[in-house]
């Protein structure tokens, strides 16, 4: 016996250090020549590893002589976790096959599965449930309130939720969780309220899913109830998941100070909480902060994942730091991380963004499956390149290869047309977006036609355009349209368009800049001094413009009249020095470069 429980140690070790799945296979042979491939502690464990390899795991369960219901559950418990959670489907069918009855542990392992899987339908196993007498069962029931959620059935899942008769911690979250899931933050947290009231002690993963409904609502202050109620006073622990979720929170209600702070104070940080920080500077639009971080977490020895290299990309791409989007790159490959449809579109956005569209081209060719992410900010790279032509052929070469384009596509082909004077194409386009693909186009897509037709010249067209909207014209509407005015000098229309862009935003410098551009323009000197005044009277003040630079992987920023930065007398030293050079070369200044320029949107 000693001898025996020797080599079942040894078997065991041996196992555990599969690296490899044919490592597992001649563990599998090992145990399977020993005698000990029928004893159900080693099979758990093989069968747990093998559901990498679908086929392999059946032929291991074919050759039982009697598969008992704990290996069944098993096998699913490790289809479920596994990256093909659809075969949990194919060994309940053959589970039943051989006749197994399931007990009250399969349905929860199968429904599991379904947080995962996309279009299934959990009824096809109420019906097993009901029938095997599990339908009363606590464990079973929180199981089919989240999957009914988790596939859409909110109502449905509601409605099993209420025939519950007891309704724990477990089942609430169950049913928070699902409607968050579905987009229906508003009715989570009317449920947490709900729970309150009926005395269930609320956990830490029920604070996660609240503080995720507060961060989709923008609802700092109900955020801030929770975090004191619950978290500062010990009621919950403040475990690194409660932590992240802060972070998150804060950071979506655009309270990144908060966030940072809430990071600091953590006890334990993980991939998560690093990754929700980063993430919560992006959407602040903090991007130097969020690539600081990302330093300071590789510092830490936490290696990212794909979410977390997405979000540092997606800075690199805003800052337009392509040293950095680079050594991300080389991260990606040099890690094996692997191009999923979020990376390889953040790749797609962060070269193009730094004007390298062919390495953009480049990725996106590489990418093993593209679904309309990528095509869509490959589009968008060709027309921010001014390649009308190529933007549109990608497009049709995204419908020939049947991918369904969504808002984002058709204002990246838009926009293609409007900087690349294509007007009927454009026409042609918004028509396609509207009766083929069901699109309802939104104030964006209204601005890239009124664009696209000032351009042209073709204002008339442009101001029905805009009265044909169904919604409220934005000033970027009708920015849009001034730029066309003073495109090709129609001066009078251009100056009602400004003014009623300053009655629109009366503390916006940009407005006052833009009418008094035109003045000058059109030499109504009085007129553009007269705006000007009339700013300096509202005590509106220009916004300073701002600039970066990336030299050597370091990012240098620059406000115009600033002087704070390290080299600033160097660079007015330079400047001063090519300003002496041009006067001397007699260089001769156009009258047009004198007044401000500013976006018209």
């Amino acid at each position: 016996m000693p001898k025996l429980a020797t080599l079942r140690h040894s078997i065991l070790c041996c196992f555990h250090k599969c690296g490899t799945f044919d490592h597992l296979k001649q563990t599998t042979s090992i145990l399977i020549t020993s005698g000990l491939a029928h004893h159900t502690f080693f099979l758990s464990d093989i069968l747990r590893s093998a559901t990498k390899d679908l086929g392999y795991t059946l032929l291991l369960f074919d050759r039982l002589a009697t598969p008992y219901i704990f290996l069944w559950n098993t096998i699913i418990r490790g289809f479920s976790a596994s990256s093909q959670p659809q075969m949990v489907l194919v060994a309940y069918s053959r589970l039943r096959n051989h006749g197994v009855i399931p007990d009250r542990h399969t349905f929860p392992l199968l429904l599991k599965a379904f947080s995962k899987l996309r279009n299934e339908n959990p009824f096809q196993f109420y019906a097993h449930i009901v029938k095997f007498g599990l339908d009363f069962d606590a464990f079973v029931q929180n199981s089919l309130v989240s999957a009914f959620a988790h596939c859409g059935y909110v109502d449905c899942s509601r409605r099993l939720f209420i025939e519950t008769a007891k309704k724990d911690v477990v089942s609430w979250t169950a049913l928070i969780n699902g409607c968050l899931r579905n987009g229906r933050a508003v009715e989570a947290l009317e449920c947490f309220v709900e729970m309150r009231s009926s005395g269930v002690e609320v956990d830490e993963v029920t604070i996660v899913s609240v503080l995720c409904a507060a961060a989709m609502l923008r609802d700092v202050w109900f955020g801030r109830w929770v975090h004191g109620f619950y978290v500062e006073s010990g009621r919950v622990i403040w475990d690194v998941y409660v932590g992240s979720a802060l972070v998150d929170m804060y950071s979506k209600c655009g309270y990144c100070d908060d966030a940072v702070k809430v990071f600091n104070e953590m006890p334990t940080r993980n991939l998560v909480s690093w990754g929700a920080l980063i993430a919560g500077y992006v959407q602040c639009n903090r991007y130097k902060e969020a690539l600081k971080v990302f330093q300071e977490m590789i510092i830490e020895g936490i290696e990212p994942n794909q979410s977390t290299v997405t979000s540092a990309l997606t800075a690199s791409a805003q800052l337009g730091s392509l040293d950095q989007g680079r050594w991300l790159h080389e991260y990606v490959d040099r890690s094996k991380l692997g191009l999923n449809s979020k990376l390889g579109t953040s790749l797609v956005d962060m070269y193009s963004k730094c004007g390298c569209v062919d390495e953009a081209l480049l990725v996106f060719e590489k990418l093993p499956a593209k679904d309309v992410y990528p095509w869509t900010a490959m589009i968008n790279g060709l027309a921010m390149r001014g390649d009308a032509l190529s933007s549109l052929n990608l497009f049709s070469q995204m419908i020939r290869s049947r991918v369904q384009p969504n808002g984002v596509t058709f204002l990246g082909v838009l926009s293609a047309c409007a900087h690349g004077g294509l007007v009927d194409e454009g026409l042609e386009l918004f028509r396609l977006m509207i009766f083929d693909y069901r699109l309802e186009p939104n104030v964006d897509h209204y601005g890239c036609m009124v664009d696209l037709l000032g351009r042209a010249g073709r204002l008339e067209e442009a101001i029905k355009f805009i009265e044909s909207m169904p919604m409220e014209p934005t000033p970027g509407v009708w920015g849009a349209l001034f730029s066309g005015c003073m495109i090709h000098k129609a001066f009078e229309l251009g100056e009602h368009i400004g003014n009623h862009l300053i009655k629109l935003q009366p503390h916006h410098s940009g407005r006052y800049i833009l009418l008094a551009n035109l003045y000058s323009r059109c030499q109504k000197w009085e007129a553009a001094a007269n705006v000007r005044r009339l700013m300096k009277g509202k005590g509106v003040d220009k916004s300073p413009g701002c600039s970066w630079i990336e030299v050597n992987g370091v990012i240098h920023e620059f406000i115009a009249f600033d002087k704070s930065h390290t080299e600033s007398i160097n660079v007015y030293m330079m400047l001063e020095s090519v300003s002496a050079q041009l006067k001397l070369a007699t260089y001769a200044l156009d009258s047009n470069l004198l007044t401000f320029t500013i976006d018209g949107g």
